[in-house]
């Protein structure tokens, strides 16, 4: 008998035009669909299943976000400190000096929970790498904190007065560094939201830790000095607000989960209100001043927040990944 002719259950030979077996059916003679691409969550975006086509960070939120909310303001808060003490206004310089001491603590204690192990912080110290966010920040913050330390020491003590004035003055030309390194370094990652944004993340992130810092100052130092946080707090809302609205207008679909946040446009709304109470009643009312500057620290917490939370959900929705690829592409 030819090889290529079989036996039939009638007992005649014949052709066969293709064996109809496959591996492992006589195991299983169900219908099991075939492994490919299906409809994501909107019709033209296809991943396996509809699974995330990246992995989500393992970032937790409390950790991260608070490390970008804190961090920021602790930068801020000394450029006003240093504003503050070369103009001859010693509580606001106060208030700014302990108010970057405190969230630069707050700040590296968070980034060192998240990294599980004290040491890790230290091990990035080993090399400097220029294109790399994280060394350049790892290093930004070594030559930032104990400038920060001192001029809050120096201030608190009154021991060292010349020394703790040039701290301030350094921590305060190091402040903007601090406050923007942290958006360089999430629009460094493959999240979509946050590597798409990444012209105008700066800039937000500068006016929200500007606007922090202003409000912190409106909030705790007198009416008589808190000129330059009132300004500081204007400036600071406004870069925030145009810088979102433009990132917003330039990512077009993909900035959908940045528009349905209610954190941002929480933020913008305190914001904007803080801000410009602080530059009005704020001039004349103590209590108006210290509702403002309230209202300008919640904003950036929420604009941090907000950030974050729409990031991760770009991650997890697949279309918002291919969308921005096939942007590239076209």
């Amino acid at each position: 008998m030819s090889s290529q002719t079989d036996v039939r259950l009638d007992g005649s030979a014949g052709l066969r035009t293709e064996r109809e077996a496959t591996p492992g059916s006589a195991g299983d003679r169900r219908e099991r669909p075939e492994p490919g691409p299906e409809k994501g969550p909107e019709k033209g975006y296809d991943s396996y299943y509809g699974r995330p086509v990246l992995n989500k960070p393992t970032w937790q939120e409390h950790d991260i976000a608070g490390y970008l909310f804190l961090g920021g303001l602790a930068g801020a808060s000394s450029t006003l400190a240093a504003v503050a003490e070369l103009t001859g206004r010693p509580r606001l310089a106060r208030v700014g000096k302990v108010a970057a001491l405190g969230a630069l603590g707050g700040s590296l204690y968070s980034l060192i929970h998240d990294l599980g192990r004290p040491e890790r912080f230290v091990n990035m110290l080993r090399v400097f790498k220029v294109t790399s966010p994280m060394s350049v920040g790892t290093w930004i913050l070594t030559a930032y904190g104990p400038q920060a330390v001192c001029a809050g020491a120096a201030d608190l003590s009154g021991r060292l007065p010349r020394l703790g004035r040039a701290a301030t003055v350094g921590a305060g030309l190091a402040g903007p560094a601090v406050a923007t390194y942290t958006a360089a370094l999430i629009c460094d990652t493959a999240v979509p939201v946050w590597h798409g944004g990444y012209r105008e993340m700066p800039f937000l992130f500068a006016g929200s830790a500007s606007a922090a810092a202003g409000g912190l100052g409106m909030l705790a130092a007198p009416l008589a000095e808190a000129g330059p946080a009132r300004r500081l707090a204007a400036l600071g809302a406004a870069v925030e607000c145009v810088a979102a609205t433009r990132m917003e207008r330039r990512l077009g679909p993909l900035a959908e989960p940045l528009k349905r946040s209610s954190l941002l446009r929480a933020g913008e709304a305190l914001s904007l209100a803080g801000a410009l109470a602080g530059v009005t009643a704020g001039r004349r009312s103590r209590i108006a001043a210290m509702a403002a500057g309230a209202a300008l620290l919640a904003g950036s917490a929420c604009t941090r927040f907000g950030i974050f939370r729409a990031g991760m959900e770009s991650v997890n929705d697949p279309k918002y990944t291919i969308q921005a690829q096939r942007r590239k592409l076209a």
